[in-house]
This record gives structure tokens, C-alpha cells and sequence, in this order.
């Protein structure tokens, strides 16, 4: 009751800040940010934009991954006509596609920029069951599997700029409280079955199981970092709940109704972008990693989520699903996969002339 009363009135918690903190407040402490450059998946609208337009602000240097590149150079668009001086690169990323995923990293790391901060940020709530190209059911593919092999081939880069620039790089894993909703259970055993349609398909539970795999990784993430003493951290965040495009699959009378009534718990984009900006940014979060964040102050994650077997059982399996080969026994039988070649020196010249403003 006592946490409701704090979020409703904006109260400020530890950090100094709070629900009613916005992106611009929590970024005015941090360093001139001139120097970095951060990967945002799913900046083309909502909070990922507005995390965009705030470090954009601040003077880092932004690389936007999207599906629909008319919508991302749009965003970009915003951007540059309230910040003349911002560095933007668009390319293309699928984040439901594995092949996408290391298409992208490879015409990334062809531009050889340094990487200081990466924010997963996107993600998918969809109404109606699918599935992606790799046949994994398709919000976990998006919301989890995608990111966690976006995350491992950009770690190489992200540990090496560390070292070589001396600043502290920094992973930022958006989740959701919703991920406390499962509290039991294994979320690889209810994929297979959703996937196999053993059971039915339930869009709120899957996205809770995407979100709960995302702290999952956040834990082990920070603990792999932590044993190569890496300068990198990894924490995950709830940005508090907010009407965005994300539930543009879910829209209808119900879910406009349940959001009107539901109004004065809502954030604004500003204030829901706050502990993403929080947690990438700030000089007081040096060294602390594996944890979870809301409101922009350290939250406690679920049971489920703060469990290490289940967060090395689920690394396990991501490790083998986003192989070259992936084995066909596991989850379902599955094909393997036609990877897409990338032209590295015509999407080198492509992201040149997206930077040109």
C-alpha cells in the first residue's frame, strides 16, 4: 500500500528520483555523453524513441536497428530537427529473425565504431499466435531470443571499447513487472508446447514469459561479465506501465477501457523512458550489475527470476537455439536455417549516407 501511495505521488526513492521523474531529469547528472555511441532496438516510437531523443540530447552518437526503416528514419528525422548536431545511423534489423540479427551485427561492426551502451528495447505484444522464420513461438523470438544473440555478438565490441576508452559500457535489458506473473513453472517446456499447439496460446502469458526471460538473461549476463572482468554491466528495468504502440496488436473496446480506467497509474512516455536513460547513464550506477530497476531505483525482481538455475538453464538453451546449426531435438523439429549474406561494404556505404544530416 505504502509503494502504491510513493508511485502515485512521485516520490522520490534513493536515487534521488522517481515515478514522476522524466528522461531529462535522471540524464542531467550524467557525464557529456559526446563520446559514446549506444545501439536502441525499438526506437522508432514510444519509450524507445524518447530514450533516442533524450541521449541524443545529451551528445551520444545513436546506431537505430528497425524493421521498418521508413519509420526509423522518420524518428531520426525528429531527432535531428530538435538536435542539428546528432549522429544517427539507421540499418535494418528483424529482431524475430536470427539471420536478421547477424546481418545487422555484421554491417555494424563494418562501420568500426566503438559500442558503449546497448538498450533492448523492443518489443512485441501480439494478440494472435505466431511464428518466426526459426520457428520459435514469435514474442519470445522478439522480445527474448533476438536480443540475446544481438547482446552475445556485439559483446566482443562492447568489452573491447571499454578497455580501449576506459568507460564503463553498460547493457540495458527492458522488461516489465508483468514477468512476476509467472511464478512457477518452465518457461522453455510452456514455449515448446505453445509452439508444438499443445496448449492454447495465451498473449499475456507469453509476454510474461518473454519479460521474465529478459531479467533471466539480465542475471546471467552480468554474472559471465563479471567472471571475464569485464568493464561491462548488464541490468534489466520495468519502465512502468504506459499506452504506447506496443499493444497496437491488442487495441479494442477491453483494452481501451481497462486503460481508461486504469489512467492515473499511467506514465507519460517521458517518465516511462526515465529508468531505461537511469540505469544507462548515470555516473552513480558504476558497477552495478544483475540488478533490477524500477522507478529508477533498485526493485526486487520475482522469485522465478532471481533464481541462477534457471537462468544458466535458459543461457543453455539460447546458446544452442541461435548455433549455426541449431540441434532439431530441441523444442521442435526444426529446419535449419538459411542464413542471409551481407554485403559489408555496400552497407558501409548505405549507413555513411545515413549520417549525413
Amino acid at each position: 500500500m505504502l509503494g502504491t501511495v510513493k508511485y502515485l505521488l512521485g516520490s522520490a526513492g534513493p536515487s534521488g528520483y522517481g515515478s514522476k521523474s522524466t528522461a531529462e531529469d535522471v540524464t542531467e547528472a550524467c557525464p557529456d555523453l559526446r563520446s559514446i555511441t549506444a545501439v536502441i532496438t525499438g526506437a522508432t516510437s514510444g519509450i524507445g524513441a524518447e530514450t533516442a531523443r533524450v541521449l541524443a540530447k545529451r551528445g551520444a552518437r545513436l546506431v537505430l536497428p528497425a524493421r521498418r526503416l521508413k519509420a526509423a528514419e522518420d524518428a531520426k528525422a525528429r531527432i535531428v530537427a530538435e538536435c542539428p548536431d546528432a549522429e544517427i545511423i539507421v540499418l535494418p534489423l528483424d529482431l524475430s529473425s536470427l539471420s536478421s540479427v547477424r546481418c545487422f551485427v555484421s554491417r555494424f561492426l563494418s562501420l568500426q565504431l566503438p559500442l558503449n551502451l546497448l538498450i533492448n528495447n523492443a518489443g512485441k505484444y501480439s494478440y494472435k499466435f505466431a511464428i518466426s522464420e526459426d520457428e520459435i513461438e514469435m514474442t519470445f523470438a522478439t522480445n527474448y531470443l533476438g536480443h540475446y544473440l544481438l547482446t552475445k555478438l556485439l559483446m566482443e565490441k562492447m568489452v573491447e571499447t571499454a578497455r580501449v576508452m576506459g568507460i564503463e559500457g553498460r547493457i540495458v535489458n527492458v522488461s516489465s513487472t508483468i514477468h512476476s506473473w509467472v511464478s512457477s513453472g518452465d518457461c522453455l517446456s510452456y514455449l515448446d508446447l505453445v509452439t508444438r499447439k499443445k496448449i492454447p496460446y495465451n498473449a499475456t502469458r507469453a509476454y510474461a514469459f518473454s519479460k521474465l526471460a529478459n531479467v533471466l538473461h539480465t542475471k546471467e549476463l552480468a554474472e559471465r561479465l563479471k567472471k571475464i572482468e569485464a568493464n561491462v554491466t548488464a541490468n534489466a528495468v520495468h519502465p512502468g506501465i504506459v499506452r504506447t504502440r506496443l499493444t497496437r496488436d491488442h487495441d479494442g473496446f477491453i483494452t481501451d477501457l481497462v486503460f481508461f480506467l486504469a489512467s492515473k497509474l499511467l506514465k507519460t512516455i517521458p517518465q516511462a523512458a526515465a529508468t531505461t536513460c537511469y540505469v544507462a547513464t548515470h555516473p552513480g550506477l558504476a558497477g552495478v550489475a544483475g540488478k533490477y530497476f524500477a522507478d529508477c531505483n533498485e526493485a526486487t525482481s520475482s522469485k522465478l527470476a532471481s533464481n541462477g538455475d534457471e537462468a544458466s538453464h535458459l543461457w543453455r538453451w539460447s546458446e544452442a537455439m541461435t548455433a549455426e546449426n541449431p540441434p532439431k531435438d530441441i523444442g521442435s523439429d526444426r529446419p535449419t536455417r538459411h542464413e542471409q549474406r551481407c554485403d559489408a561494404s555496400e552497407t558501409k556505404r548505405r549507413a555513411v549516407k545515413h549520417t549525413e544530416l
